[in-house]
């Protein structure tokens, strides 16, 4: 009987997790735990940090089996088809392009565009700051990653996590750990980030330029714009019409001001219950195997390259549009074309009040930051157009 107990207990040890784990599981969950600390402790990006970094910590415990990957399999000792990881089934959103458009249906219900609507050379500020995604694109490729990888990687370029995930699970999703876990990172260290850059490209003189007061809008031109976007945009760009349909249906749910119902559903119950899904199962794709690479470091910088050359483009078309109204619009704005909302445009703000109290850029810097989401799904289109 107590041989019996000790040959019990010895094959739960040896079948356990403590028996099984290796070093890379191990930095693995210590990374997971950085994540955890940045996205409590710090407050960057909570509400997707949080639950990526713990689906990359179940996805590293050893014999759980809670990876992203772990797929339905035939038992080779009974022959019984044995079933997948609930991680796996939850992935099957991410795998199938469902999450991230669903992300930009609550996107539009919370989106206000008329800023950009009231000032329409902001989409070309917008346009400017996806600079960074095609830059880095070109780049990845001479350094020898694949055209899928690196229209994975320049994606980052537009600080927009469901954007990247939604073209790393079309082209690379070997990548989507590393992608993702950038993308937020780098979202979550805007206002750390774009200031230098901000500063270097312009001068003083030019950073304390006020703005003229935005136009009013009216409900009509609120309510013809998301369906006009998605119309223009889904003919030239088929590949982005899922994304942008999805952002202009909410926003066209939000202005049509007859279904409050399903607006406020949209961009809080679903959007909330998607988020858990969506960081989870991605931070789950993040096992030692695929994270510990070289290659992911690569990534992580050449993701980087992209943002800080989108904020350049951005400033620098902001600088050229500032000689070109003899000095009425603030090249600070542009750097909100990256699709950051509303942190990007804060920053520009911020940067601008320092040079000028009396200065109130908010608003139309929002005008740049919304045309970036929209700029990142067209940029996202037409990578997975040439990619794939």
């Amino acid at each position: 009987m107590i041989q019996q107990a000790l040959d019990a207990i010895g094959g739960i040890l040896t079948s356990s997790g403590f028996a099984n784990c290796s070093w890379q599981n191990l930095v693995m969950i210590a990374i997971a735990c950085v994540l955890i600390y940045l996205a409590i402790g710090r407050g960057f990006e909570p509400l997707l940090l949080l639950p990526i970094a713990f689906g990359m910590l179940l996805a590293n415990i050893p014999v759980a089996n809670l990876n992203s990957y772990a797929a339905p399999y035939i038992d080779p000792v009974t022959g019984k088809e044995m079933a997948g990881s609930l991680i796996y089934y939850l992935y099957q959103g991410v795998k199938l392009g469902i999450y991230p458009p669903l992300i930009f249906l609550g996107i539009g219900c919370m989106t206000d565009f008329g800023p950009l609507i009231a000032n329409p050379k902001s989409f070309l500020l917008g346009a400017a700051a996806q600079g960074g995604i095609f830059f880095t694109f070109i780049g990845a490729t001479m350094l020898g990653f694949t055209p899928q990888e690196a229209g994975s990687i320049g994606i980052i370029g537009g600080a927009d996590g469901p954007t990247a995930i939604f073209v790393t699970s079309k082209l690379a999703p070997d990548l989507l750990g590393a992608i993702a876990i950038a993308a937020y990172s780098y979202m979550a260290l805007v206002p750390i980030i774009q200031p230098p850059i901000m500063k270097l490209l312009t001068t003083k003189k030019e950073r304390a330029v006020v703005m003229e007061t935005l136009r009013p809008v009216s409900k009509i031109e609120k309510i013809v714009f998301p369906i006009m976007v998605t119309l223009i945009v889904s003919f030239l760009v088929p590949d982005a019409a899922p994304l942008v349909g999805m952002l202009m249906l909410g926003n066209l749910m939000r202005e049509s001001g007859v279904v409050e119902r399903l607006s406020k559903t949209a961009q809080n119950e679903l959007m909330n219950i998607i988020t858990i899904f969506l960081g989870v199962t991605v931070g789950a794709t993040a096992t030692a195997e695929r994270f510990l690479d070289p290659k992911t470091l690569k990534i992580i910088a050449l993701g980087l390259i992209a943002f800080c050359v989108g904020t350049a483009c951005g400033v620098l078309l902001g600088k050229l549009m500032y000689v070109l109204s003899k000095g009425k619009i603030n090249p600070l704005i542009g750097s909100a074309g990256v699709s950051a909302v509303p942190m990007a445009a804060r920053v520009s703000q911020k940067v601008g009040q320092k040079e000028n109290p009396a200065n109130f850029l908010l608003m139309h810097a929002m005008g740049p930051n919304v045309a970036g989401v929209i700029g990142s799904a067209v940029a996202a289109g037409v990578l997975i157009n040439i990619c794939k």
